[in-house]
């Protein structure tokens, strides 16, 4: 066993001996083209060999590392089949020790040269960590208890020619991570767990919609006139028709078509495109989910919303307390329900019911240090000081109703004050969580709406609305009374999973193109 020990120095250990050095030196270019140099090698002893494991097609799995430990009771002294990637290995001699991660975890083997022949096992030996490897075997405790496998089989299904991340730290380097999220996914177990929560997150959401009657639909995500929300969108030309498109910014106004069409529940979960910088809860590509309900209105939305978000929590997180940093949201509570004016009164004192004049709003903006552009009417004011006073404090779910119309184009007024519309904000955390509205569905009105924008697009408000012919055709043809509210899926797993930043939750979320990566 010592001889075998002292051999087996030639090849794992003295690659271990390089990681070590170049951990210390901080990556040291030499001595990482000897340990990829060091893989290649291999690769071609095994392909002249006749062992390519590129050519392997397939291989049946039974089980996963989990399913393993799980039903160890009914499992012990069969045999299983599991594949995935090498993460450790201990070589003893005419014995050793290997971790195999999966999907669900990761599982201990017993690869013993009596068991598997002696050929696979000097094969084994000279397998790397990162390699992907099938394992066939007996399900059994070692003597210190841990549940493990006795292969009797070892395949190489794919040879990494790459080195993972030195394993006591993982991949710790925020902007490769995001760059590399095969290699975070790999390394770091709670970032696998964060997506799946997000798929669940999703999952939960279709079926409580689907459960609520409402259909699943697509509608185009190339459009001639991007509308539906305040926001620039990416541009684009088309060839076939010699034509520019925008990428959507919103699903808002096919929906509402379909709506028009006698389809009274529709939702769709989508990437949508805003033309906006980068920060913690934006990036210029996310998930919007938006629904539209024909006969209900705002408050048929709220219910929805409330609902909704609790059956996922518990689905997702199996609990309708919601812990985010510092803060606890708790869901199994009726969600507050305030009005903007009321909202901007409680916390700057201020009392916009008692502003009547475009004057007036501006002489308080002064007088409160609220900076405002000569093109903002009173509601648009008012939207700023909420901006500036309220929404740090909204971190119990609340809904937050009655907008100014100016900032509301596509919503029905409130037929006893038409300067304000039905529609409302959700928050949660101190952040806008979802947009709903009675949408409004007066054509003659929705052309005046239209007009309006264009004017503020005309004076430089770049995130105005087009007015859509098309859509006024629409509406012409007559909507029923709607209800429709739009999520933010990123910010919601955000909430659910404890993640800092919406990076965290986008698998490839945008970065600035590396020198080498630019066409």
């Amino acid at each position: 066993m010592a001889q075998e020990n002292n051999n087996q120095n030639s090849n794992e250990q003295d690659i271990n001996q390089l990681l070590n050095v170049r951990s210390a030196q901080k990556g040291n270019a030499l001595d990482e083209n000897q340990l990829l140099a060091v893989r290649r090698e291999k690769l071609s002893a095994l392909q002249e060999a006749g062992k390519d494991p590129f050519r392997i097609t397939r291989f049946d799995v039974t089980h996963h590392s989990q399913d393993v430990k799980d039903d160890f009771d009914a499992l012990e002294g069969k045999t299983v089949t599991i594949a995935g990637r090498m993460m450790f290995k201990r070589v003893m001699g005419k014995a050793s020790f290997c971790n195999i991660q999966d999907l669900k975890g990761s599982i201990q083997c017993y690869v013993a040269r009596d068991s598997i022949g002696e050929e696979s096992y000097a094969d084994f030996k000279k397998y790397d960590v990162g390699d992907i490897l099938g394992v066939s075997g007996e399900v059994f405790k070692t003597k210190t208890g841990e549940m493990s496998i006795h292969a009797a089989s070892v395949t190489l299904l794919s040879k990494s020619l790459q080195i993972l991340p030195e394993k006591f730290h993982g991949l710790t380097d925020t902007d490769m991570r995001y760059r590399q999220r095969y290699v975070d996914l790999i390394m770091n177990a709670e970032v696998k767990d964060t997506f799946i929560k997000r798929s669940k997150v999703l999952s939960s959401i279709r079926r409580y919609l689907d459960g609520q009657g409402f259909m699943e639909v697509e509608t185009p995500m190339l459009v001639s006139n991007a509308g539906g929300a305040a926001a620039r969108p990416f541009e684009t030309h088309f060839n076939a028709l010699d034509e520019d498109l925008k990428l959507r910014i919103s699903l808002e106004l096919y929906l509402k078509r379909l709506i028009v069409g006698g389809m009274e529940r529709v939702y769709e979960i989508g990437r949508v495109f805003r033309n906006e910088g980068l920060d913690t809860r934006h990036n210029p590509e996310f998930t919007l989910m938006e629904l539209y309900q024909a006969y209900t209105d705002y408050h048929g939305m709220m219910d929805l919303t409330e609902n909704l978000y609790r059956y996922v929590a518990r689905e997702v997180t199996g609990s309708e307390i919601l812990t985010y940093g510092e803060h606890q949201m708790d869901l199994s509570k009726p969600f507050e329900r305030i009005t903007m004016v009321d909202a901007v009164k409680k916390y700057s004192g201020v009392d916009f019911h008692e502003i009547h004049t475009l004057e007036e709003a501006r002489a308080i903006a002064k007088e409160k240090h609220i900076e405002f552009e000569e093109r903002h009417k009173k509601g648009d004011i008012l939207n700023l000081f909420f901006e500036e006073f309220v929404e740090e404090h909204l971190i119990q779910p609340t809904f937050v109703m009655d907008h100014p119309i100016e900032i509301s184009p596509l919503t029905k007024k409130k037929p006893e004050n038409p300067e304000y519309v039905e529609r409302f904000e959700f928050f949660m955390n101190g952040w806008e969580m979802a947009n709903a509205y009675s949408e409004l569905n007066d054509p003659i009105d929705q052309r005046e709406r239209f007009a309006a924008q264009e004017a503020l697009l005309a004076a430089g408000d770049a995130e105005a609305n087009h007015t859509d012919e098309d859509f006024l055709n629409a509406l012409s043809i007559g909507m029923p009374p709607t209800g429709g509210i739009g999520f933010g899926i990123d910010r919601m797993v955000m909430m659910m999973t404890d993640s800092p930043a919406i990076r965290d939750v986008l698998l490839f979320p945008t970065m600035k193109s590396l020198p080498n990566e630019k066409g």
